[in-house]
C-alpha cells in the first residue's frame, strides 16, 4: 500500500503563490505516476499536473506557465509550485500515485483558496 500526505494549502491573494508538498510512503516502488488534480465545488476532479518515475511531466492547459510539478525522489515527495495564482484556481487539490495499471492512492486532500 501506499499512503500520500498532502501539505501547503491555504489562502492567497489574486497573483500570489503557493507550494503544495505531498509525501509518499509505504510501497512506493509500485508508483509509476504522481499527479496533482484538484476539485472546486460542484465540478468534476481534473488532473492539474502529473510526473512520471522518469521525469515527464504534463499539466492542464489552464495552469501552463505558472504552475510547477517536480519530484524528489530521495525523500519520496512530490512539490507543486503555484504562481500567479487565479481565484478559479481555488479547490481542494489531492495527491494521487498511479501504478502502470491505475491509480492506487489518493491523499487526504488540502484546500486552496484564492480570494482578495
Amino acid at each position: 500500500q501506499v499512503q500520500l500526505v498532502e501539505s501547503g494549502g491555504g489562502l492567497v491573494q489574486p497573483g500570489g503563490s503557493l507550494r503544495l508538498s505531498c509525501v509518499a510512503s509505504g510501497s512506493i516502488f509500485d508508483i509509476y505516476v504522481m499527479g496533482w488534480y484538484r476539485q472546486a465545488p460542484g465540478k468534476q476532479r481534473e488532473l492539474v499536473a502529473s510526473i512520471t518515475s522518469g521525469g515527464r511531466t504534463n499539466y492542464a492547459d489552464s495552469v501552463k506557465g505558472r504552475f510547477t510539478i517536480s519530484r524528489d525522489n530521495a525523500k519520496n515527495t512530490v512539490p507543486l509550485q503555484m504562481n500567479s495564482l487565479k481565484p478559479e484556481d481555488t479547490a481542494v487539490y489531492y495527491c494521487n500515485a498511479a501504478s502502470p495499471y491505475g491509480s492506487i492512492s489518493w491523499g487526504q486532500g488540502t484546500q486552496v483558496t484564492v480570494s482578495s
